[in-house]
């Protein structure tokens, strides 16, 4: 199945689609939570209907853990100005809320492009077939077999580093553009960013993840260079910023999750 398959949704009413949380997506604990996102954003999209707003963020809080199986997202388009389209949207499985998203989509504004903004100095992505670079888990989630994962800063997961850090090269496994859906799962795909500073595996669920678009979508390219840190862990749970680039230097896109460490031992 490709990842259109495995987001894909049909109408179930007004402003109300059907779809699936597919197999395969899998973490340490329930599905990937920027899979989930994506999910919702397909329902978000076909709400706004107007492919001269581009996405500009979107913010999901997730309630419950989902599972494999059918979901209904239902989307409210709360304002739609001349050039902005205010959104908010539902998951609901099993009659359970799973998750609440809000969203933003506009037309580009006049102004100027003020960038401090400087993509770090990494080798470029390898080929498809490089061998797993040892700053991943020894034992990857399932949804990692459908990635192309490179990884290019920080200390291996559980490895009790100083600093909490990761990232490289990062895309979906399969021939199709960088979109807005794609960017979610990209943004939540690398493995925590505190899990460096760990010494064993502690299961990360998403409460919330925020991301930022800031640059025009889609793009064709097949990977993007993720860079996730964090700063602080307390009474269970973490930050992770983010940032996504493209090979060429464009800042792409911008994330800050709060995950909860569940089990941690430093």
């Amino acid at each position: 199945m490709s990842f259109d398959d495995d987001t894909a949704l049909r109408p179930a009413g007004e402003g109300v689609w059907e779809g699936a949380v597919a197999e395969g997506w899998e973490t340490p604990r329930g599905p990937l939570g920027g899979y989930v996102l994506a999910i919702v954003m397909r329902g978000l999209e076909l709400a706004v209907a107007d492919p001269e707003r581009q996405a500009r963020s979107v913010t999901m809080h997730f309630l419950r853990v989902p599972e494999s199986g059918p979901v209904t997202v239902s989307a409210r388009v709360e304002r739609a100005g001349r050039s902005l389209t205010s959104l908010s949207g539902r998951l609901e499985q099993d009659g359970k809320l799973l998750g609440l998203a809000l969203r933003a989509y506009s037309k580009p504004w006049e102004g100027p492009l003020l960038n401090e903004s400087v993509m770090p100095d990494v080798p470029p992505p390898d080929s498809e077939d490089a061998p797993r670079d040892s700053r991943r888990p020894t034992a990857p989630p399932p949804f990692s077999e459908r990635m192309l994962m490179q990884g290019r800063f920080g200390s291996p997961p559980f490895s009790g580093a100083d600093s909490g850090e990761g990232g490289g090269w990062l895309g979906i496994r399969e021939d199709r553009p960088i979109d807005a859906l794609a960017i979610a799962v990209l943004a939540d795909a690398w493995f925590p960013a505190p899990w460096p500073k760990l010494k064993a595996l502690a299961p990360a669920p998403t409460l919330d993840l925020s991301i930022h678009f800031r640059a025009p979508l889609p793009i064709d390219e097949r990977a993007l260079l993720g860079r996730f840190r964090n700063a602080h862990v307390r009474d269970g749970f973490f930050e992770e910023d983010g940032e996504l680039w493209s090979p060429d230097g464009t800042l792409v896109a911008q994330s800050r999750q709060l995950g909860l460490l569940l089990g941690a031992e430093a």
